[in-house]
């Protein structure tokens, strides 16, 4: 059981570094609330984190039954958040503006809004469709076990405690790497996505041919 334990920790924190990209956060943050006061900047990263992480734990605690009331299996759910996350890191390593995070209207309204700590720094910078297909495919691979699902949210909750130190430190870590470091962590991390995101799809479709056959 404890190999068990590390195995589905470290691809939670895996899977959670790469779709939530704490570094990526901090150029986004800087664009969206630079010219803002830093006391309140420091209020919006908490409360994006905060308003993240009570829906990624909504989210891995209800959505199998969210799929089971609508009558879609989890295999199907993997096929489907593979492909899903095999899409944002094709953006990720082209260094694309990814419609699942943000579209540019979105952008420009964010930029207008007085408080942008809800819309869209946690939806859908930080609590994103991958974020989200992740939370529940992760949560589904702790097969009931309180001890496993714990151990989900926790190393999940310590992510979003890094999506949190970068949006505080968002414009130190923008002065030290620059664009240039931001792309090369994102282009790196958007390789191990697309792994994981494969990795899924064949689960899913193992699965899929199991029931089938």
């Amino acid at each position: 059981m404890q190999i068990v334990d590390v195995t589905l920790a470290y691809k939670t924190f895996l899977t959670m570094v790469v779709v939530m990209d704490p570094i990526g956060l901090a150029p986004v943050f800087i664009g969206l609330a630079g010219n803002r006061p830093a006391f309140e900047r420091r209020a919006m990263a908490l409360k994006a984190s905060v308003v993240a992480g009570v829906i990624i734990l909504a989210f891995g605690l209800f959505g199998r039954a969210l799929l089971e009331r609508l009558g879609i299996s989890l295999d199907s759910f993997r096929v489907a958040g593979g492909i899903l996350l095999f899409l944002i890191a094709l953006d990720m390593v082209f260094a694309r503006a990814s419609g699942t995070k943000e579209t540019p209207d979105e952008e420009r309204e964010a930029q207008e809004r007085e408080d942008i700590s809800v819309f869209p720094l946690a939806i859908p910078l930080i609590a994103g469709p991958g974020t989200l297909a992740s939370i529940m495919i992760l949560a589904s691979d702790a097969h009931g076990s309180p001890v496993l699902l714990t151990a989900v949210f926790l190393v999940t909750a310590v992510v979003l405690l890094l999506c949190y130190l970068a949006l505080r430190v968002s414009g130190q870590i923008a002065r030290v790497i620059g664009l240039t470091g931001v792309h090369v962590v994102t282009r790196v991390l958007g390789v191990l996505l697309g792994a994981l995101a494969v990795q899924y799809v064949a689960d899913g479709v193992r699965g899929l041919l199991v029931n089938v056959g």
